[in-house]
């Protein structure tokens, strides 16, 4: 019986691990409106970090543009605004999109504003966030530019704190070791 009952835990866990989504099977609307598809960032580094033009971690928009210059070839990064944490992403799509450029240069991929506290929950961020839906891990987002590093066949890696650079050694060593 008790052996019965362990085989049928290990079958629950593999039917999961199969039926489990991959963060390729999201998609976006970009900040432009367009639905974007992220299985089309397959075989890239994936650094997926929530976003606010009016947070004290602003900068990090420098920053991460620097390292997208850098890494494009294998790096995608993707830019989610949200005005969760502090209020600190107010404006609308446009505006967001004219600040970052013009203040940033960003030309790496940005959403159009999503929730992550508040409902509706981004899915994308509800996989992040739940090691049910991503297989690796919880996480809960504290703040802005919170990043999340993917690897190239899309398993979650680690997710750094608003306060860690993006040229934090444990991203460019894992950037660099391909």
């Amino acid at each position: 019986m008790f052996q019965r009952i362990v085989n049928k835990q290990k079958l629950n866990n593999i039917f999961m691990q199969v039926n489990r989504k991959k963060i390729y099977d999201f998609d976006f609307v970009d900040i432009g409106g367009t639905l974007t598809s992220i299985s089309r960032f397959k075989n890239k580094y994936l650094l997926i970090v929530n976003v606010a033009s009016e947070c004290g971690f602003t900068n990090q928009y420098q920053q991460l543009q620097e390292l997208y210059d850098v890494y494009k070839e294998k790096l995608e990064i993707i830019g989610f605004p949200c005005n969760d944490f502090g209020g600190q992403e107010p404006d609308g799509e446009e505006n967001i999109k004219t600040f970052c450029e013009k203040n940033y240069g960003v030309n790496f991929p940005l959403s159009s504003k999503i929730n992550i506290q508040n409902e509706p929950v981004n899915e994308i961020y509800h996989w992040l966030c739940h090691k049910s839906e991503n297989g690796e891990f919880d996480s809960k987002v504290s703040w802005n530019f919170q990043k999340y590093l993917l690897n190239m066949d899309g398993t979650l890696l680690n997710v750094f704190k608003s306060n860690v650079s993006p040229f934090d050694d444990r991203i460019i060593s894992i950037l660099e070791s391909t």
